[in-house]
């Protein structure tokens, strides 16, 4: 528990209320807010406005967002419920921005759009900011959260003789200030590295409950580095059949050539991993127009499937190919299901592809669900 990690504090600040900000959350909001609010305040701020931090937030919700289709807080009707994936999506069309945008390009979107993020703005400030300070609140007496005014007075009061985390200065509209508590600021610089650790666990913990479909989640929380993939076995797999016969893609049915890049059938930003079942050989010059989209099943798969049967023979009949194939398993063979059956030696054609589909298609519905676009060549 965070309040066990802060016991030297436990004398002079509410730790057992401040180990109640991110309890009972109705949307993404606390784990962002907060999160948002201890990097400002390790910026050295002690005052900040309350839309730099919404800013913040829509920041740190961007990758996950745009980049891996992540629904903060699940949908309603086919439509995102939480407001803070909205104003991503909103910022996102206005902008025009790629998924893998920089934070600096991202910072600069926010400045050049802001008037127009205003109304997703104000929903955001709404209640978070005074709602992740409700572990603190006791007594009788609460606020009526049905009148801003009414609970900025009320946290003002209550700091008279609790201190808290934070108060406010102004009327609470976007312009408002933040006043960051100094001995507050203090045990949280203290342990910033268990904080921030708590608050991203019980974020985990949240978008992983409302995409429960969604494989290395944990892993989607940042943009990440797309160079960092471990293709080159796979490469010198697909390099040696090349040269021993013709592959056709799988998108414009002509012949591979040796300037070819390996395409993941379902997104890597789905899946998450470079396994050699959901890889094959591309036209290069198509890669960056399918993109981070899912080819039509219907119309491709077959094809996919063929090329991924040209390998499985080739691994079967000859030693070279089979010592290849073998250098894939520390990067690219992890699922039980592919060593296990799909690569077994002796499948047929017919079981071959049986096993290849029934495996792959669950996973291909799961991120038509997280509302990846469908590519049709």
């Amino acid at each position: 528990m965070i309040e066990e990690r802060l016991i030297n504090y436990q004398n002079r600040l509410d730790i057992r209320g401040f180990s109640k900000m991110m309890n009972n959350p109705s949307y993404s909001y606390k784990f962002f807010w907060l999160e948002a609010l201890v990097e400002v305040l390790m910026q050295g701020q002690r005052k900040v406005r309350i839309e730099e931090v919404i800013d913040n937030m829509i920041i740190k919700a961007w990758y996950p967002v745009t980049q891996y289709h992540i629904h903060l807080s699940g949908l309603v009707m086919g439509e995102a419920r939480d407001g803070l994936e909205r104003a991503v999506y909103h910022l996102r069309d206005l902008s025009g921005l790629e998924a893998n945008a920089s934070k600096l390009d991202i910072e600069q979107a926010l400045r050049n759009y802001s008037d127009q993020l205003k109304k997703e703005k104000i929903q955001l400030i709404q209640m978070v900011p005074y709602r992740a300070l409700s572990g603190f609140f006791s007594g009788q007496e609460k606020p009526n959260w049905q009148s801003k005014k009414h609970i900025i007075a009320y946290i003002d009061a209550l700091n008279t003789s609790k201190k808290l985390p934070y108060t406010f200065e102004g009327s609470g509209g976007l312009d408002s200030i933040i006043n960051i508590d100094d001995e507050w600021a203090s045990m949280i610089e203290d342990n910033v590295v268990s904080i921030l650790g708590w608050i991203q666990f019980e974020k985990l913990k949240w978008l992983q409950n409302n995409n429960q479909e969604v494989p290395g989640l944990v892993y989607k929380l940042n943009s990440t580095d797309f160079n960092s993939r471990k293709l080159g076995s796979v490469h010198k797999l697909w390099d040696a059949i090349l040269e021993e016969e013709t592959v056709l893609d799988v998108f414009t049915g002509k012949p591979i050539d040796k300037a070819y890049d390996l395409d993941h059938f379902i997104p890597w930003s789905f899946v998450m991993c470079d396994e050699i079942w959901n890889l094959g050989p591309m036209d290069s010059s198509l890669n960056s127009k399918k993109s981070n989209k899912l080819p039509k099943w219907e119309r491709y798969f077959k094809a996919f499937a063929e090329n991924q049967l040209i390998l499985y023979r080739n691994i079967s009949k000859s030693d070279r190919m089979h010592e290849l194939f073998k250098k894939c398993y520390k990067d690219n063979l992890h699922s039980i299901w592919a060593y296990k059956e799909l690569y077994r030696p002796g499948n047929s054609d017919q079981i071959f592809v049986k096993i290849l589909e029934s495996n792959m298609q669950p996973i291909y519905k799961a991120a038509q669900r997280q509302m990846y676009d469908i590519w049709d060549f």
